[in-house]
């Protein structure tokens, strides 16, 4: 990283500061920035567009670029080359010779990818940023380079323009970070906002209408790509700002746009779709840019020359993911032939589907597709009285089917053409998958036209889920042995021809910036042979559990990871434990609780970092709203009541309103009563070790969860104010940092049941099914540790050894509930010297001393150890020499005369 005052590179030399041809405003904010990188040097443009390029900015500000003519440079001169936000020769004109040169250093500072041909230099600042000029502020900032309030706008301008006013998918903390210190360095956001976010003139809306009016929509393997053509006589400037402006009105995801003016023709594309790289497009173009943005310049053709390249470009580059074996839903959901219809509806209304293929498999062999059955016939049947007659004998037998590599067009005619719902994909007569009409309409009309409407079912929605590369956040957040952990899980998987998948918090935690600790790993397939042949090659131990498909992985250094088969729940009755079957990765994805928990990270090789996303999460997390999945979900577990209320206080979101109908819906069917009480009992112990959980006890009572645990718990102003006695307590303890564990929920839960008598608490804890010690602190305990606060607020004054021998055959979370409890003040005193000074007073003295001293064992040891221990707890006594004094005086009225006795050492 260079110097912020940069010397020239040799004696006599000439540094040249230059960018790329149809400069932005990224560009020439980066070139003012290198301008106070190196004073000395000279800016240029490399073409002519520079009189077209001052247009905006206000004319008194183009004194600070220090700019000249390319014409006016002895290019003979120059010894080092100073290139901004490209390194990319083909957009540098007249300069791409002198970059050639071997006398002349190149210093490189870019955000945009790596590509092919790209210039190397002595100097390279190049990194994914959402701007170049977040680069050069980074330098400034940590040179102490000081700027004017002028420039830092202009810096914030090109910083702006180029994140999309920090909504791009490129934009990085690094670019907020950079922004932060222009405005602290006095850049005007107003000058800013002005110039982005300006208002079309006559002649802009005239362009605008043209390009809308010549706009085409082509279908190119799957994916819709727009693409229009204009022609001017003059040099349009904003013609990017144009293009971009086009795309949000017109909400296009692929959009690319060619414009004849003089002579050349300029083409600009943009992309929302993160599998259409529109800047590895334009490349083949001679142009550049991101996966998003990008721009190229032709010459010596005409429009129509022009666009036949690109879409030459776009057949030879786009990737068709719309093909049966990505649409598919997997496995699909059949019955034999031979299952009656009363069966057969069980299954669609467990499995929430309108239709089942029907199949029949010969002695020893593979199930074969044999027709399909829809909701309508088998409710149909059952209305007649049919309902133990075979499926086999009403099912629909010609049914058309397509192979794994079908394209859409395939799939709409087969389904249109033959009426179907449902299309199984086979390939060698075995079944793979099925797509539904549903799936096929969200594809043609697009997902995002698709969401918020009411009573959808998101198991259904569109079958390609949103995805992005996290690759880059996993490398930055995790440790690198964690980052290595999860490439060597994928990697297994892969040689096992199995798809890995790390899941639900691990991911949420990862995007909410949160500590990540439970590992959660999917497998497609057999998760737990995954985990034999895993555990062999790292050295871990291995756990299964058969019937549910999961394994746990112990390493040596004490971390666990769970394994599951991608499986499927379904639920027998309301708050039933749930029934699993293996399944596929969207399925088991969509059995979880809330949207926030159904995020997926692919682990394999090629597809590593690659964040799945078939529910919206996404979404969710960025509103800050806990969502369950689908309306039966507090039928099916009414426990996520309790879980719902726990992440959103955690992470400081809201309980979406429907979420929020349907616990008050639970509450009122009582849906709670088949719960056992065991799994009651564990989600509100989860709830209270929160950092904070009375605000989650409040919510409980606003939901009216709290008499779920027993009518007698109430959320009032005295619960509220013994919770909050327990936080300060707890607080205060954390703070001695003893080092000692204690379970801070039980404090907590003792403060929940304060008034229940001895008989209701005692009925609760055998409801929880808590074991004995638990138990026992929860009834014995807590009536013992009352009649202790009793006795000591009763007692004046309180000796210390009086605390301490009422005190200390108590648990700490007793003890820690009693202080928070205790009314008079100086009891609470007395509870916290004895943590802070008591607790841990031991005396040196000991029965071996006593038997030097002729003291026969017995009784009588037990008594004067204890003496002696209420002196130095009561601070009579603080050295050895003193408790042997008072041990020799507490004997003499026991001693039998038999001579001298030899001291104790």
């Amino acid at each position: 990283m260079p110097e912020p005052i940069a010397p020239a590179a040799d004696e006599g030399g000439l540094t040249l500061i230059a960018t790329h041809i149809n400069a932005d405003f990224d560009a020439l904010a980066s070139l003012l920035a290198a301008r106070k990188l190196y004073p000395e040097g000279v800016v240029v443009f490399p073409g002519s567009q520079e009189k077209n390029l001052r247009t905006f900015f206000v004319s008194s500000l183009l004194y600070l670029f220090h700019i000249v003519e390319l014409s006016e440079v002895d290019l003979r001169r120059v010894r080092r080359l100073v290139l901004v936000d490209t390194r990319q020769p083909a957009r540098i004109g007249k300069l791409a010779a002198l970059a050639s040169r071997p006398d002349v250093e190149i210093h490189l500072y870019d955000h945009h990818p790596e590509a092919e041909g790209d210039l190397r230099g002595a100097v390279e600042v190049c990194a994914p940023v959402g701007a170049t000029v977040t680069l050069l502020v980074e330098i400034l900032r940590e040179s102490n380079v000081r700027l004017t309030a002028e420039e830092a706008t202009i810096l914030c301008l090109g910083l702006y323009e180029d994140t999309g006013s920090f909504t791009y998918p490129s934009t990085t903390p690094r670019d907020l970070a950079a922004a932060s210190w222009l405005l602290a360095c006095g850049a005007s956001l107003n000058v800013v906002s002005d110039l982005i976010a300006r208002e079309l003139n006559p002649e802009q809306v005239a362009i605008l209408n043209d390009m809308l009016q010549a706009a085409r929509r082509l279908h190119i393997n799957g994916i819709e790509v727009v693409v229009t053509g204009i022609q001017r006589e003059a040099y349009i400037p904003d013609f990017a700002f144009l293009v971009q402006k086009m795309a949000r009105m017109e909400n296009l995801e692929v959009f690319f746009a060619l414009a004849l003016m003089e002579s050349k023709i300029h083409v600009v594309g943009r992309s929302r779709r993160e599998d259409v790289d529109v800047g590895a497009i334009l490349s083949g173009l001679g142009g550049g840019g991101h996966a998003y943005a990008a721009a190229a310049t032709l010459k010596g053709m005409t429009l129509q020359q022009a666009e036949a390249r690109l879409l030459e470009r776009l057949h030879q580059t786009l990737q068709n993911r719309r093909l049966a074996g990505t649409l598919m839903s997997s496995p699909p959901i059949c019955v034999d032939a031979a299952v009656s219809c009363e069966e057969a509806n069980d299954t669609l209304t467990r499995y929430n589907v309108n239709a089942l293929l029907v199949t029949e498999t010969p002695p020893g062999g593979e199930p074969a597709l044999r027709g399909y059955i829809t909701r309508q016939v088998v409710e149909k049947a059952l209305h007649h009285g049919l309902g133990r007659v075979p499926v086999g004998e009403y099912m629909t037998s010609e049914v058309a089917a397509v192979g794994p590599e079908a394209d859409l067009q395939e799939i709409q005619k087969k389904i249109i053409d033959h009426k179907q719902r449902i299309l199984p994909v086979v390939e060698g007569g075995k079944i793979l998958g099925v797509i539904t009409r549903t799936d096929l309409l969200n594809v043609l009309v697009g997902r995002e036209r698709m969401e918020g409407g009411a009573g959808r079912d998101p198991l259904r929605e569109g079958a390609l889920p949103r995805t992005r590369n996290l690759a880059s956040l996993l490398a930055e957040r995790l440790p690198v042995r964690l980052l290595g952990l999860l490439q060597e899980i994928g990697a297994v998987a892969s040689e096992l021809g199995l798809a890995a998948y790390v899941v639900g918090g691990f991911v949420r935690d990862l995007l909410l910036q949160r500590e990540v600790e439970d590992i959660d790993i999917v497998i497609e397939g057999d998760g737990i042979a995954f985990a034999r042949r895993f555990a062999r090659q790292a050295g871990a131990r291995l756990h299964t559990h058969e019937r549910f498909g999961t394994a746990v992985l112990a390493f040596p250094d004490g971390r666990k990871i769970d394994v599951a088969s991608a499986r499927l729940e379904y639920y027998r009755f309301p708050a039933a434990l749930p029934t699993v079957e293996m399944s596929s990765i969207k399925l088991d994805l969509y059995r979880r609780d809330f949207t926030i928990n159904t995020l997926a990270l692919q682990l394999n090789p090629g597809r590593f970092g690659t964040l799945i996303d078939f529910f919206n999460a996404q979404k969710d997390i960025k509103e800050k709203t806990i969502r369950v999945l689908h309306n039966l979900s507090l039928v099916e577990d009414p426990t996520r009541a309790f879980r719902a209320i726990r992440f959103e206080q955690r992470f400081g979101f809201s309980i979406g309103r429907l979420t929020a109908g349907l616990i008050q819906n639970a509450v009122k069917m009582d849906f709670f009563r088949n719960l056992s009480g065991r799994r009651l009992f564990q989600e509100l112990k989860l709830l209270l070790e929160e950092d904070n959980p009375i605000a989650a006890v409040k919510r409980l009572g606003d939901f009216q969860l709290l008499p779920v645990l027993h009518p007698q718990i109430v959320f009032d102003r005295g619960l509220e104010h013994l919770l909050q006695a327990v936080r300060r307590v707890v607080g205060w303890y954390d703070l001695l940092f003893l080092g000692e564990f204690y379970m801070k929920w039980a404090v907590y839960f003792l403060a929940l049941i304060d008034r229940l008598d001895a008989a209701q608490a005692a009925e609760l804890c055998r409801r929880f099914e808590l074991p004995p010690r638990l138990e026992g602190l929860f009834t014995a305990g807590r009536e013992a540790g009352r009649r202790c606060l009793q006795e000591l607020g009763r007692r004046e004054p309180l000796e210390p050894s009086a605390v301490y021998r009422r005190l200390c055959g108590f648990r700490t979370e007793l003890v820690l509930f009693m202080m928070a409890a205790a009314g008079p003040e100086r009891v609470k005193k007395a509870i916290s010297h004895y943590f802070t000074h008591l607790r841990r007073t031991a005396i040196s003295v000991n029965g071996e001393d006593l038997k030097r001293l002729g003291l026969p064992p017995g009784p009588l040891y037990r008594r004067i150890l204890d003496a002696v221990l209420d002196a130095r707890l009561n601070g009579r006594v603080e050295t050895r020499e003193e408790e042997l004094a008072l041990v020799r005086e507490l004997l003499r009225p026991h001693a039998p005369d038999h001579g001298p006795r030899p001291e104790p050492a």
